[in-house]
C-alpha cells in the first residue's frame, strides 16, 4: 500500500468508526441483534485495521479521536443496558437521605407512596430489579450521589454525569497504559486495542459500566507497585474492590509475589482502602441486605456461561431440573482452589509475570461463571495488552454474541451462538496456554 493511499485511508477509517459508535449509541436498540452484530464486527474491524496501518502512532491524534468517540455518544440513552435507572435511583436516595441498602425500591414505592416523586416513579418504572435490594458498593454509590447532586431529576443530565466520571476514568487508563508500557518496554500501538475498542468504548461509555474504574485503579496500583510505593499501590488495589468486588480473587496472587508478599505497608494500605470503601455498610447493619443481593445474584441468574451450562445439561438429563442452586457453590469453590492452585504454581518472580497471573485468574474465573456480561471481559481484557495472550482479545470480539439473547422474546439464547462463541474462545485458549511456548508469551 503506498504512503499516499494510506493517508487517505487512515483518516476515511476513524470518519467510519464514528459513525459507527453514534448510530450504535443512538439509534441501534439491543434487540436489533443482526444490526448490532453486522456494525460491531465492522467497528472491531476498523480498530484493527488502525492497528495495522499505524506504523508510528501520533499518540495525541489517537487520542484525542477515541476522545471525540466518546464525546460523541455523551448524550445518548443507553439501549443495551438496562442498569443506569438503579444508578439513578440509589443516588437520589442518598440525596434524600434515605439508605438505598434497607428498603427495595418495589418496597418504598408499595408502602411510601408519599415519598415517590414522578421522577422517582419514572425511574421505578425503568428498572430491572425492583425487587432487589442495592447490589453496589459505596464507592459506586458516591458516583451515584454525585449524579443525583448535579443532575437534579432530570435522567439525561444524570446520565451524562455518570458518564463523565466514566470517560475521566477512561483517560485515566489511556495515560496509565501509556506510561506501564514504557516501563516494560513494550510495543505502545497495543494500546489501540484498547482505546479504539469497541465492547469496551460501547459496555463503559455508552452502557455506563463501572469495569474501567476496576481496571484504572488495578492499573493504578501496577504503577505504583513499580514506583515502589507499596502502600499507595495496596490502597488502589483495595479500592478496586470497593469498586466491584471482583478484585478481591487476587489476593492470593500478591501473597506469592515476593514484591507484595512480605511488604506490610502493602497490605496496611489495602486494609485502610477496604475499611474507606465497605465502612459505610455497617451504618444501619447495611451489609446485611449487601450480601443478601450478592447472594441472590449468584445462585439465580445465568447468562452467555460455558462449562455452567454444560454442567446444568447435565443436571437436567440426571435430575430433571435446573440445579443451578446446587452448582454454584461448586464452581465458586472450584474457582477458589484454582486460583490458589495457580498462584502458587506460578509463584511471579517479576511484574510481568504477576499480570501474566492476572490475566490466567480473571479467565479461569469467567469461564466458570453462570453469568458472563459481555463487561465483565474488561479488567481481564486490559491486563492482557500487557501479554502476547490473544484469548480476551479475541472473546472482546466474540462477546457480542451473547446479545442474540435480547433479539428473542423470552431472552432465550440460541445454543449455536453460545458454541461458536466458547468453540472459538477454547481454540484461542489453547494456543495461548497449550500450544505455544508460555514463557514467549510473557514479554521479557
Amino acid at each position: 500500500m503506498t504512503r499516499k493511499l494510506k493517508q487517505l485511508l487512515i483518516p476515511l477509517l476513524w470518519l467510519v468508526i464514528s459513525a459507527g459508535f453514534f448510530c450504535l449509541a443512538y439509534f441501534v436498540p439491543r434487540e436489533s441483534f443482526w444490526l448490532t452484530l453486522l456494525i460491531f464486527t465492522s467497528l472491531f474491524g476498523g480498530m484493527l485495521a488502525v492497528y495495522f496501518l499505524t506504523k508510528q502512532p501520533k499518540w495525541k491524534l489517537i487520542f484525542i479521536g477515541g476522545l471525540l468517540v466518546r464525546l460523541s455518544i455523551l448524550l445518548a440513552v443507553p439501549k443495551w443496558s438496562d442498569d443506569y435507572p438503579r444508578f439513578l435511583w440509589d443516588g437520589e436516595m442518598l440525596k434524600i437521605s434515605q439508605n438505598p441498602y434497607l428498603e427495595t425500591p418495589e418496597n418504598l414505592i408499595k408502602n411510601n407512596p408519599e415519598s415517590a416523586n414522578p421522577y422517582l416513579e419514572n425511574l421505578f418504572e425503568l428498572m430491572n430489579s425492583p425487587g432487589y435490594f442495592s447490589v453496589y458498593p459505596p464507592l459506586n454509590q458516591g458516583i451515584f450521589y454525585l449524579a443525583a447532586i448535579i443532575g437534579g431529576q432530570d435522567v439525561l443530565t444524570g446520565i451524562v454525569v455518570l458518564r463523565s466520571v466514566l470517560i475521566f476514568g477512561e483517560i485515566g487508563v489511556f495515560f496509565l497504559l501509556l506510561k506501564l508500557f514504557d516501563h516494560f518496554k513494550l510495543d505502545r500501538k497495543k494500546v489501540i486495542l484498547y482505546w479504539l475498542n469497541p465492547l469496551v468504548i460501547m459496555e463503559i461509555t455508552g452502557n455506563l459500566h463501572f469495569e474501567g474504574l476496576v481496571l484504572l485503579l488495578l492499573l493504578a496500583s501496577l504503577f505504583t507497585l513499580c514506583e515502589q510505593q507499596n502502600g499507595l499501590s495496596g490502597g488502589f488495589w483495595g479500592l478496586a474492590i470497593g469498586m466491584k468486588l471482583l478484585p478481591l480473587m487476587l489476593i492470593p496472587s500478591f501473597f506469592s509475589f515476593e514484591k507484595t508478599g512480605k511488604f506490610k505497608s502493602f497490605w496496611i494500605g489495602s486494609a485502610l482502602a477496604l475499611i474507606v470503601s465497605f465502612g459505610w455498610l455497617l451504618i444501619d447493619n447495611s451489609w446485611i441486605h449487601f450480601l443478601q443481593s450478592i447472594k441472590l445474584y449468584q445462585g439465580k441468574f445465568e447468562f452467555n456461561a460455558s462449562i455452567y451450562y454444560i454442567i446444568r445439561e447435565m443436571g437436567f438429563w440426571i435430575k430433571g431440573y435446573n440445579i443451578i442452586g446446587e452448582v454454584t457453590p461448586i464452581l465458586s469453590v472450584i474457582t477458589l482452589l484454582g486460583i490458589l492452585y495457580f498462584s502458587w504454581k506460578r509463584m511471579p518472580k517479576n511484574m510481568h509475570q504477576l499480570v501474566d497471573l492476572w490475566v490466567l485468574i480473571y479467565l479461569f474465573y469467567l469461564v466458570l461463571q453462570p453469568v458472563v456480561h459481555p463487561w465483565y471481559l474488561i479488567p481481564g481484557f486490559g491486563l492482557s495488552l500487557f501479554t502476547n495472550r490473544k484469548a480476551f482479545l479475541i472473546w472482546t470480539f466474540l462477546v457480542i454474541l451473547s446479545y442474540q439473547a435480547y433479539s428473542d422474546p423470552n431472552y432465550q439464547e440460541n445454543p449455536i451462538f453460545l458454541f461458536v462463541e466458547y468453540s472459538i474462545l477454547a481454540l484461542a485458549v489453547y494456543w495461548d496456554y497449550f500450544k505455544t511456548n508460555t514463557k514467549s508469551l510473557i514479554p521479557t
